[in-house]
């Protein structure tokens, strides 16, 4: 596994790392203390002045040598967390160790909490290698909708591209100085969506030569060419001029303060990235035109990190009276928002363009370390759903059973029957999850999946509510609404219900369950639906809805309890409720 040959590599350039810190370390303290004491002994005349000066060149390597020693020893743990998680995934130690992305899942989407798309063992957890929150973000948006089925080729053919380009990978992990450093969509979306804060450009040029004069004044005075009396003349107006300026603007430019804080912290890892992004070298139309999106932008937000750095500045000691006299303050601020106005449009783009990049580098690395993953089949016209050995892409390989499934203009859904524990509800999240790989552009779990593009509407894990005032019933009801509101639209929906209207009475289930199939089939879905009421199997023998009976139980031979968890055709004909019981510790 090239992974664990890596984290050799890195584990014996991080111990060398440490070991040059260390003698780094030493040569300073040697430098220093020769330095220290020379100084002292030349105090006392007992050498020559300049001796002190001798060491000096041999602090200063110490120095650097010390700096970069730290960096090499800092860079080299961060690629080590990087390959240590990637291991833990491959191994599947992975669930609770990332982040679930809790902060994207909208309750009332159509899938994302029936299908454990976010949270901990999640989809996103498994897959979420992005850097930034702002990748993280487009992650979610893959997961979350159903684009077009020519962009999710396009991503495809960019996963396919991205898969070996672990030197991306590790490039993009190292970004910023360091690890905490965040690059959000929500810190630039709210400053660029604050309110405007205007500066008439006369002032801001006015500024620039009032403050040029005073610093050509001042150091004309220092070096003896203008007389102090004509300094003072000189400069007392103009910082007049700059007081009532400053006082004039206050307002505006603490305003902008609170607002370019959060800002100045995140711009770095932003800059790098769109820099790493522009340097690279793509083969296929997705990632070029993310390349191309960028162009130049890395230019940009570093104009704009020197600004906000030099905003930064003003306000330490040492130059914060300076910056008083000069109007650095109001003339930066003044610039920024200037930027600001210039590249609002620009700065969306680039940051949208990079949570995709992250979104697709991330796909990219599940498919490295899924190489037994394929690639799905994507065409259009009627619904379908083909797949061969599918299996749910959340479990370790050793516990995942495989499933043939057929879900096309033949076989428009199943009806799964079977009893409690045998594996309904994990073959429907098998195919929703695998559904929801697929059209993001990921390989999915199967020998093979061919499928049109889907509207995924699930209904596995619907609760009550007391705070909306929902019963269980009332929220199903509401799903079963989304779900036919869905199956009117142009795409087809890729339906799977878990008991259909489990809340109602057994006859008055069986009609409304014909009706809402029925009304699906009509407008060309296709799906599953998995139940205990075997009353509900007449359905999918109804010959005109095109539906199939198939059931989960335990192998031939075993008991009860004793799962095979394969999907086989017809009715089921176990129960195990009574043994359930039994192990509750019921008497029955």
């Amino acid at each position: 596994m090239i992974y664990e040959g890596r984290l050799r590599e890195l584990q014996a350039g991080l111990a060398q790392a440490r070991l040059h810190s260390a003698a780094a370390t030493v040569a300073l303290t040697i430098a220093a203390a020769l330095f220290l004491t020379l100084g002292f002994y030349a105090v006392r005349q007992r050498v020559d002045f300049w001796w002190p000066a001798v060491p000096i060149p041999l602090v200063v390597a110490s120095a650097r040598w010390y700096r970069l020693s730290r960096q090499s020893r800092y860079r080299f743990a961060r690629l080590d967390r990087f390959y240590l998680r990637g291991l833990e995934r491959i191994q599947g130690h992975w669930a609770g160790s990332g982040s679930g992305g809790e902060e994207f899942c909208d309750p009332e989407h159509v899938y994302a909490r029936d299908l454990n798309v976010f949270g901990e063992g999640s989809l996103f957890e498994l897959l979420c290698t992005a850097r930034t929150a702002n990748g993280q973000r487009g992650l979610a948006e893959f997961l979350l909708k159903t684009p077009p089925l020519e962009e999710t080729i396009r991503r495809q053919d960019a996963v396919r591209e991205l898969r070996d380009r672990l030197d991306l990978r590790e490039k993009t992990a190292l970004l910023g100085e360091f690890e905490f450093q965040e690059s959000k969509w929500e810190t630039f979306a709210e400053w660029l969506d604050s309110p405007p804060f205007s500066f008439s450009r006369w002032i801001r040029i006015t500024a620039f030569i009032t403050s040029a004069l005073l610093v050509i004044v001042f150091l004309g005075g220092m070096s003896g060419l203008i007389p102090w009396i004509v300094v003072g003349k000189w400069m007392i107006p103009l910082a007049g001029f700059h007081t009532v300026v400053g006082l004039v603007f206050r307002k505006r430019v603490n305003g902008m303060a609170v607002w370019l804080h959060p800002v100045s912290t995140e711009t770095q890892v932003l800059r790098e990235g769109l820099r790493l992004l522009e340097a690279a070298q793509f083969e296929s139309i997705k990632l070029r035109e993310l390349a191309n999106r960028v162009r130049n932008g890395s230019n940009s937000v570093r104009h704009l990190e020197r600004l906000l750095d030099a905003l930064n500045e003003r306000n330490k000691d040492l130059f914060y009276v300076p910056s008083l006299f000069l109007l650095l303050g109001t003339q930066l601020c003044m610039a920024v928002e200037e930027w600001r106005i210039a590249n609002r449009d620009a700065l969306r783009i680039w940051l949208d363009a990079w949570a995709e990049f992250e979104a697709l580098s991330a796909l990219a690395n599940y498919a490295y370390e899924n190489p037994e993953s394929r690639y799905p089949e994507l065409f259009s016209g009627d619904a379908a759903f083909e797949a061969d050995a599918l299996g749910h892409p959340l479990l370790a390989g050793e516990s995942c059973v495989r499933n043939d499934v057929r879900l096309n203009r033949d076989c428009r859904f199943y009806v799964v029957s079977g009893s409690n524990m045998s594996g309904k509800s994990t073959l429907l999240r098998a195919i929703g999850l695998n559904a929801v790989l697929a059209f993001a552009g990921a390989p999915v779990r199967a020998g093979a999946l061919r499928l049109s593009r889907l509207s995924v509407c699930v209904s596995l894990s619907v609760v009550d509510s007391l705070l909306s005032g929902k019963s269980k019933f009332l929220a199903e009801m509401d799903r079963l609404r989304q779900t036919l509101e869905a199956a009117a639209q142009d795409t087809p929906v890729l339906f799977l219900i878990d008991e259909i209207l489990s809340g109602t009475n057994s006859q008055d289930r069986r009609v409304a369950s014909e009706a809402v199939v029925r009304t699906l089939v009509d407008r060309g879905a296709i799906g599953v639906l998995s139940t205990h009421d075997l009353a509900l199997g007449e359905i999918a023998e109804l010959e005109e809805l095109h539906g199939m009976n198939v059931h989960t139980g335990s192998r031939d031979g075993g008991g009860p309890m004793d799962f095979d968890y394969l999907v086989k055709p017809g009715m089921t004909t176990e129960t195990n409720a009574l043994e359930i019981a039994r192990m509750a510790g019921v008497r029955v």
